[in-house]
């Protein structure tokens, strides 16, 4: 009897005695030649290859590269380079040594190897074609890009914790590409220097400590002068781990918090830093807005204070207009509307973030211009929206929008009612396709032009995609 393929891409070979006989892996396929077109929202090399669609990390457009197929799928398949046979122009050298596409390498980053500048083109035309291809609109006019630092940008970020006795103890950072492994990592080229420079003291730290097997995760809030470090603890801390924390405080100027379960868990290691707070400074408003060290804020502080500069100018509020800010978070745009604006509503769906909001408000000294209200805006209705007005004596201007990964459908929809439409609606997004999806529905359904848009860089060498896009 001749081999028989079985259905999960293994080979039965049977034996002359009739017996179960001995299975083989089948042999891998063998490398291909691809010239690849653009990349995919994830940075991956976008090939056709006898009308299939293959998806090929680390290639980058214009590269002919021979590559290895990781998986197959009836309409497409994925796979990684094993050599650029013909370079892109935009190639360049990693600058982190820990970036590559090998085992074991640090998934922090997917885009080192391409350059910066060409990185935010790509992400223009990324931007550009999923506005079409989902939402079936393009801007009437491209903005320049919003860009700031490439490298130690990032002040917000989530490392994992493992220790591995036989790896020599505790590894920190963050996982290796394609694996929950975490990676041997002992800098890190955009976290902050001084963060990057505690990866090796802590992996030496949470060796000495008695939960070093229960601590998965330390999350990273960094300021313009404070670094606070939210230790996950799966198990009480020890009186000797205490003061390991605290000595290890003292030596490298750092907070430690600790997190017990979800994010409203987290509390200060000591009484004596409960009320100090972390600030998101808006120096072009005169702003300084408190946050805790899990509240959400942008990662990139910097980009983000140019973020909320080009917003306004395209938001453009009146002295004596009213604007309605959805998904406010921490008021990192509703206050800085409100010094320009004559009355702003911040809404968002988390109760303790509105209560910092609030906090902002009153030492920027703009409560009489600013209120706040806790709703749920996947659920807001045209009835929510024409109440919101009514609140607001008969009309809202102007609208910004900046909601989570899921975009805002169900607000878009009710505030194109046409007894209530604001003038303009500034619409900032963390992801291309919701955004494209909700410009699309104002734009199909009801009319609306969408005037502009653009990419906001703030999370350079990923392939992660902010954008902000204006509506009238």
């Amino acid at each position: 009897m001749g081999a028989i393929k079985s259905g999960f891409g293994r080979v039965v070979v049977p034996t002359s005695g009739g017996s179960a006989g001995v299975r083989k892996r089948a042999e891998p396929p063998e490398p291909q030649v691809a010239q690849i077109e653009s990349l995919d929202l994830e940075g991956l090399g976008i090939a056709r290859i006898e009308g299939k669609v293959a998806f090929i990390e680390g290639a980058l457009p214009g590269e002919r590269v021979l590559w290895e197929r990781t998986r197959s799928k009836p309409r497409f398949d994925t796979g990684r380079v094993l050599q650029v046979l013909r370079s892109s122009s935009a190639r360049v050298k990693p600058s982190c040594p820990h970036f590559g596409l090998e085992r074991g390498s640090c998934g922090g980053c997917t885009m080192q190897h391409l350059d910066a500048r060409t990185q935010v083109s790509i992400k223009q035309r990324v931007l550009e074609e999923t506005l079409w291809r989902i939402g079936h609109v393009r801007p009437d006019v491209v903005l320049r890009p919003i860009v700031g630092p490439a490298w130690h940008y990032r002040q917000r970020a989530r490392l994992s914790v493992r220790y591995v006795a036989h790896k020599g103890g505790a590894l920190v950072g963050f996982h290796e590409r394609a694996s929950s492994f975490v990676a041997d990592m002992r800098a890190c080229a955009v976290l902050p220097e001084p963060v990057s420079d505690l990866l090796v003291p802590l992996r030496t730290l949470i060796g000495q400590l008695s939960i070093r097997g229960r601590l998965p995760q330390i999350e990273v809030a960094v300021d313009a002068n404070t670094t606070v470090l939210v230790l996950r603890t799966l198990a009480a801390l020890s009186d000797a781990d205490r003061r390991l924390l605290a000595e290890f405080s003292r030596q490298h100027g750092v907070w430690f918090w600790t997190q017990p379960e979800g994010p409203e868990s987290a509390r200060p290691l000591t009484r004596q830093d409960q009320d100090k707070s972390l600030f998101l400074s808006l120096p072009e408003f005169g702003l300084k807005i408190p946050f805790g060290p899990t509240d959400f804020t942008q990662v990139n502080h910097r980009t983000n204070e140019v973020l909320v500069r080009r917003a306004l100018a395209l938001l453009s509020p009146q002295s004596g207009e009213v604007v309605a800010d959805f998904f406010c978070g921490l008021g990192n745009f509703t206050l800085p509307i409100a010094v320009r604006a004559g009355g702003v509503i911040g809404l968002e769906g988390s109760e303790s973030l509105l209560q910092r909001a609030q906090v902002g408000a009153d030492a920027a000294g703009l409560s009489q211009k600013v209120s706040f209200a806790v709703r749920d805006l996947f659920a807001w209705t045209e009835q929510d929206w024409l109440e919101l007005c009514r609140r607001a004596g008969g009309r809202i201007d102007r609208v910004m929008i900046d909601p989570p990964r899921d975009g805002a459908l169900a607000v878009v929809q009710a505030l194109s009612t046409p007894e209530a439409r604001p003038a303009r609606v500034l619409y900032v997004s963390c992801n291309p396709a919701t955004l494209a999806r909700d410009c699309g529905w104002l734009v199909q359904q009801r009319g609306w032009n969408l005037r502009a848009a653009g990419v906001i860089n703030m999370f350079p060498h990923t392939s992660h995609i902010e954008s902000i896009a204006v509506l009238e």
